[in-house]
Order: structure tokens, then C-alpha cells, then sequence
């Protein structure tokens, strides 16, 4: 009879049924995961994430094509030509017998490269700029915000165009046709954050103590204003990468053999029919940087600046 209760008992410690409690317990958990969750997205964490995994990857290959590539970018195999993608060749080959993913590899390494040392340069120079010109104003802020209205007013294209011809084409020579093109949004943020906190009350308590004006702008003032223009320099990373493309689609980027993303595309155009994979390959590489590149940007504006 003992052993028939005890059986019972067990029955109905591990058979239990659940009751009200506790699927109001469970309605609960569920709730604060959902939460967790959808905090995650407001608070830009999984944006964040995301981007840099996505970042990480394409800087990887990059970083690894300096030491290693799977194939000689620059060797031409006849044997191999136009192959579709497969174990031995991951993207497939070009035209000339030339391996996609170790040119794409490589053309991360010199995309990347234009691009950072372009957001690089403009962001140095627009700090500068827009600290001097906001904190100083009167006729230095005039002339500098109108030359930076006649520079935004011409297209950006035909500037590049201009600057690769007086400076001819070469390695990197469109670096600097680039940074003239994102100085101007850069130097009006940096500007209007200045103008923001020039006069607030802890500016103006460190003017008192004697701080230096070099003091004030740079260990006062642009901390300040480091969350967006940390934003808006990761998003002009995009879109230096995007800018690069083109020029090198165009043929005014980085010049042949050496590969680029752009170039790739352009090399890929007359055989996009027949080896799509050239061109598909070196187009992923943008759209996934791009993607990347702007969920870090986005997730950035959700942390520090809501």
C-alpha cells in the first residue's frame, strides 16, 4: 500500500500538470526574452553585432591577402579559364584564368585602404575646420563655409575628375580627389557641434580657470561631439567605398593589374553574360562592407546619440 502511494506520489511529482502559476511564470519569461530582444534592436547592440561581424570578416580576408592568397592574383592560366565556382576555386575564374575570391581578397586589401586613408584624411582636416570655424566665427567662418558651399555645389564626380587629372592617374592618387569630397559633411558636423557647446555653462567655467582656447576645442568641446561625427564617419566609410568603386569602375581609381573592386567590376562587364561569378563575387564584397559598415553606423546613433 506504501509502495502504491509512493508510486502515486511520484506520478504526481514528475506528471504534474501545470497549472495558472505557472504558465503565468512562463508567459513571463517569455516576455522578458521578447524584451531582451527587442531592447537589443532599440538600443542598437544588435546592429552593432551584426556590423562587425560582417566588418570583421571582409577586414580578415583583407589583412590575410597581404600574407596569403589561395592563388597568384596576377597569374594568368589559360587552362582554367571562365571555370564556375567550385572546391578548387570558390568564386570561379575570370576570363584569363585568374582566381575571383584571391583577386577579391586582394581588392579588399586596396579598396579598403583608399577608402580609410580618404575618411582618415577628411575627418583630420574637418576637425580642424569646424572646430576653428565654430568656435572663432565672424569673417574665418564666412569664407570657409562659403568655400565649402561652392565645393558642394559642383558634382562630386567632376571634382574627382579633376583632381585625378592634374595630380595624372596612379596608385592612389585618387585619395585626394576623394577627400575633397567628404570634407564638407564633415566639417559642417563638427561645426554645428561647436556651435552647440561653445557657450555652455562648462565651456564657459573652464574659460574662466584660464583654460587655453586649444584646451577648450579639443579636450572640452570635441569629446562632446565625438559620438555623431563618430557616426557620420562610419557611414562616409560606406560611402567612400562605394565612391572608390566607381571612380575605379570608371577607370580613374586604382589602375591595372592591380585589382580593386571596382576594377573587378569593370573588367567583369563585357563577360557578365558568360562568367557572371566575376562580376557577382567583387559585388557581394561592396554590398556586404556597405551593409556592415552601416549597421555599425546605425547602431552607434541608437547608443550614444538617443
Amino acid at each position: 500500500m506504501a509502495k502504491a502511494v509512493n508510486t502515486n506520489a511520484a506520478g504526481m511529482k514528475w506528471g504534474r500538470q501545470p497549472n495558472a502559476a505557472d504558465k503565468v511564470g512562463a508567459e513571463k519569461q517569455s516576455g522578458k526574452r521578447k524584451a531582451s530582444a527587442d531592447s537589443a534592436w532599440v538600443t542598437g547592440d544588435a546592429e552593432l553585432r551584426i556590423g562587425f561581424v560582417i566588418v570583421g570578416i571582409i577586414l580578415f580576408l583583407a589583412l590575410l591577402s597581404i600574407f596569403y592568397t589561395p592563388y597568384d592574383v596576377y597569374e594568368m592560366n589559360t587552362a582554367v579559364r571562365s571555370q564556375a565556382p567550385s572546391a578548387e576555386h570558390f568564386f570561379g575564374t575570370d576570363n584569363f584564368g585568374r582566381d575571383v575570391f584571391s583577386r577579391a581578397m586582394t581588392g579588399a586589401r586596396f579598396t579598403l585602404l583608399v577608402s580609410g586613408s580618404t575618411v582618415l584624411m577628411a575627418t583630420a582636416i574637418s576637425i580642424v575646420l569646424g572646430l576653428v570655424c565654430g568656435y572663432v566665427g565672424g569673417m574665418l567662418d564666412e569664407v570657409v563655409m562659403r568655400v565649402i558651399d561652392a565645393i558642394n555645389s559642383f558634382p562630386s564626380i567632376l571634382i574627382a575628375l579633376v583632381m585625378v587629372s592634374i595630380l595624372n592617374y596612379g596608385k592612389l592618387t585618387i585619395i585626394p580627389a576623394l577627400v575633397i569630397m567628404f570634407i564638407p559633411s564633415f566639417t559642417r558636423i563638427v561645426r554645428t557641434g561647436t556651435l552647440q557647446y561653445k557657450n555652455a555653462e562648462f565651456v564657459m567655467s573652464n574659460k574662466v580657470f584660464g583654460d587655453s582656447d586649444f584646451r577648450i576645442l579639443f579636450v572640452h568641446i570635441l569629446p562632446n561631439i565625438y559620438p555623431l561625427l563618430l557616426s557620420s564617419v562610419v557611414i562616409g566609410l560606406s560611402n567612400a567605398i562605394l565612391a572608390e568603386s566607381s571612380m575605379s569602375y570608371l577607370g580613374l581609381g586604382i589602375q591595372p593589374p592591380i585589382p580593386s573592386w571596382g576594377r573587378m567590376l569593370k573588367e567583369a562587364q563585357d563577360i557578365i553574360f558568360s562568367t557572371p561569378w566575376a562580376a557577382i563575387a567583387p559585388g557581394m564584397m561592396i554590398v556586404f562592407t556597405i551593409v556592415g559598415l552601416n549597421c555599425i553606423g546605425e547602431g552607434i546613433r541608437k547608443k550614444y546619440l538617443n
